[in-house]
């Protein structure tokens, strides 16, 4: 749980908000609203997540135990690693790819673990555990959904890097959920 955090902080402050590109999932709503507001990201994805959190524990304790500590202790370390945003100086492209890379592989390893950051992480998790999709995919749809409520907010640009981001992410995310 601690490196799933520490990695999804990571490539949200080194990577994504540098470029104002945007994750998907609660996380993304957070990121529009630090970029629109200057709210803080880690606050405001506990916060948002608070709805999925009471779903979970009526429905599935355990899970809800695992994504509840996984939301706290993700909220933080966005919060704590805000400072990364002025460390990397990357293009957008590749900051896009690293970021997609590094929070997939953070999503992954909680989503593996039985935890998760709360937000539509545990929502994919009830998807995929009620249907035949896989968790990635309803990721991807879900985050893709956020993506274009930022694009008002953010342009085109954002959009475009934002969808290869969380393409990213979900796939990778997939590959630790279902191979590690």
């Amino acid at each position: 749980m601690i490196t799933g955090s520490v990695l999804i902080g990571t490539a949200i402050n080194g990577f994504l908000v540098p470029h104002h590109l945007l994750d998907g999932g609660i996380v993304g709503i957070a990121l529009i609203l630090h970029y629109y507001f200057e709210f803080r990201t880690g606050l405001w994805t506990a916060i948002l997540s608070v709805p999925l959190s009471i779903y979970a524990w009526f429905n599935d304790r355990r899970q809800f135990y695992g994504s509840f500590q996984g939301m706290i202790v993700t909220a933080f370390f966005i919060d704590v690693l805000a400072p990364l945003e002025y460390h990397f100086s990357l293009p957008i492209w590749l900051s896009s790819m690293l970021g997609g890379a590094i929070s997939g592989v953070g999503v992954g390893l909680m989503l593996r673990y039985k935890t998760s950051t709360g937000g539509t992480d545990l929502l994919a998790y009830f998807i995929s555990k009620a249907t035949p999709l896989n968790i990635g995919l309803v990721i991807f749809l879900i985050d893709g959904v956020i993506v274009l409520l930022g694009y008002p907010t953010l342009g085109l640009e954002s959009l475009l890097f934002s969808t290869l981001t969380i393409f990213i992410a979900g796939s990778v995310a997939s590959v630790c959920y279902e191979r590690i």
